[in-house]
């Protein structure tokens, strides 16, 4: 890196110590709240080191503020008596070892501000903090976790502890969770495939334990991780998501968190592609400036100006670990999904990737944020992929469900009594030893072909037996009009009203032009399966709808066509 002493981004530094300025000025305003004694020990602490930040920042408009110092300690103080006698901290989930890491990393980074403070507030402050993290120090040696992610989180606690209050028997632990091997696969997708988890743990956790325990080749993984989240970040700024284990794969992440982690490796290792995604996230709100602001006062060459930026290539990958595809060309993008775990544990379950959309597409303010394939097939909800595959430029996506219609016992397995096993035979549950009845199973096999030329997708569905009601639903993110297209009996939901409709949005149009569509009435309504359904649930998505029932065939073509109206 360059020497940060005499080269420093300016105007970086100025934007990133306003919007810490402005956190911490709500973070004052908000005290008594978060003193009121049912606040969260992160939101505390995360709270405490925004305002020590701001505090020892020669920038910042708090610098040698009692009000901030003195705030400040009223919240290590009180975080402080939120410690069991393990010294761990209790929220949704008690005596936490993970729980207590998130907080002791962002306590570490505080009190490593604090090292040249002279002011008795911030002395005291200090002093309470390191009280506070040797207070958790032997359970979080000795503590387990519940996920992939929570190792390094815990990890990062224990080496930051030892650059500190050094103790090898931190260093010794941190070697044996990182000889399990870091969860990340070639194509730089973490296990979890969660770009929240990337976001917000593995990739800050990996970093911190590089850097302070010296484990350069954590950082290789991080950085294959950031060329992951470039390649499938949308022209709206946010990270796909359909593909996670985790809470956020029907959600949205916003690459703007990504600040630092890109700012970094584009000055480690002279990435004019990262400083790119730097330059387009600083046209975007801040996301997290008080923890941007302590990463620059503690690691100064963060600080230092970009190399040039690169402009963005088109981009056409496929993360095999995922079952994902993307292509991105400008303001046009699209993403087929094939990796669903559904096929292969035939439950929806936390940690598992359930969603059932196969493909988003966007260009410009035309956004296409999913399509699925819904059908009335034994409730087992709808089309779900158990892979991806490319065929001469073409993805490929299969899916084969079935569900069996059973005989008498044989007479070797029968009770008087008529008191069975409880079983489940993939669908639900049942006193019937499912096990050893004969079985006669109805089996439905769907493959799409989806192709995507220029700013044109191809959608070719192939569905046996065609005599199963199935329809497409396309989902437009709200703001557009749909032409072309009739509204159903269901709100919000249109059917074709010919063999082509459009959506519209400002100046970008999605064109729908459809082939082999069965011409009668379809059954309305997304059906999510008995899954969601026994529980009163859906997996839904929310939006303008398109539904496109498939033809007497089982073959059915849809061709969608972005561009300017």
């Amino acid at each position: 890196m360059r020497d940060s002493r005499t080269d420093t981004d300016e105007r970086f530094v100025a934007l990133v110590t306003a919007a810490a300025d402005g956190h911490a000025r709500r973070v004052l305003d908000g005290l008594d709240g978060l003193l009121a004694g049912h606040g969260h020990h992160r939101t505390v602490m995360a709270g405490a080191k925004a305002l020590i930040a701001c505090a020892v920042h020669g920038g910042s408009r708090f610098e040698g503020s009692e009000e901030t110092a003195s705030a400040a300690l009223r919240l290590v103080e009180h975080l402080a008596g939120m410690q069991g006698d393990d010294g761990l901290f209790d929220a949704e989930n008690l005596a936490s070892p993970p729980d207590t890491a998130f907080t002791v990393n962002d306590l570490c980074d505080a009190w490593a501000l604090l090292g040249g403070a002279t002011a008795p507030t911030l002395v005291a402050a200090a002093s309470t903090l390191e009280r506070t993290a040797l207070s958790a120090l032997e359970s979080l040696l000795h503590g387990g976790v519940h996920t992939p992610n929570h190792r390094w989180e815990l990890c990062a606690a224990l080496a930051r502890m030892h650059r500190h209050w050094p103790d090898p028997r931190l260093v010794e632990r941190v070697d044996q969770w990182l000889a399990e091997g870091v969860d990340i696969a070639d194509d730089g997708m973490y296990s979890e495939r969660s770009a929240n988890y990337a976001l917000h743990v593995s990739n800050p956790s990996l970093t911190a334990i590089a850097t302070a325990l010296d484990r350069p080749e954590l950082l290789d993984a991080v950085c294959r991780n950031l060329e992951a989240i470039a390649a499938t970040t949308l022209p709206d700024g946010t990270v796909e998501t359909v593909h996670s284990r985790r809470q956020d794969q029907r959600g949205a992440v916003d690459v703007a968190g990504f600040l630092m982690q890109f700012r970094r490796f584009a000055i480690a290792r002279s990435r004019g592609d990262f400083a790119d995604v730097v330059e387009k996230i600083l046209e975007r709100p801040l996301q997290d400036p008080a923890g941007a602001l302590t990463e620059i006062l503690l690691e100064p060459e963060l600080a230092i100006p970009l190399p040039v930026a690169a402009p963005s290539a088109p981009v056409r990958a496929v993360f095999p670990s995922s079952g994902l595809a993307v292509v991105r060309d400008g303001d046009f993008y699209a993403s087929v999904y094939g990796g669903s775990d559904y096929a292969g544990h035939g439950r929806i379950r936390s940690g598992l990737a359930s969603n059932p959309t196969f493909l988003r597409a966007a260009s410009g303010r035309a956004v296409l944020d999913a399509v699925r394939l819904s059908r009335d097939f034994f409730g087992l909800g709808p089309f779900r992929a158990d892979g991806l595959e490319e065929d001469e430029g073409a993805f490929i996506l299969r899916e084969r469900v079935g569900a069996s219609y059973y005989g008498p016992l044989p007479a070797e397995h029968r009770r008087a009594d008529g008191r069975y096993e409880l079983t489940d035979d993939g669908r639900f549950s049942a006193s019937m030893d499912f096990a050893h009845r004969p079985a006669v199973e109805v089996a439905l096999a769907t493959r799409l072909r989806i192709q995507i030329v220029d700013d044109v997708i191809r959608i070719d569905c192939e569905a046996d037996p065609a005599k199963v009601n199935q329809r497409f639903e396309l989902t437009f993110r709200p703001g557009g009009a749909m032409t072309g297209a009739k509204e159903s009996a269901e709100q919000g939901v249109f059917e074709l009203a010919g063999t082509s409709c459009a959506y519209r949005c400002v100046d970008d149009v999605v064109r729908i032009e459809v082939s082999g569509a069965d011409s009668a009435p379809a059954p309305t309504g997304y059906h999510p399966g008995e899954d969601y359904t026994h529980l009163s649930g859906t997996d839904a998505t929310d939006g303008v709808k398109l539904h496109v029932p498939l033809g007497r065939t089982g073959r059915t073509t849809l061709a969608l066509r972005f561009g300017r109206a």
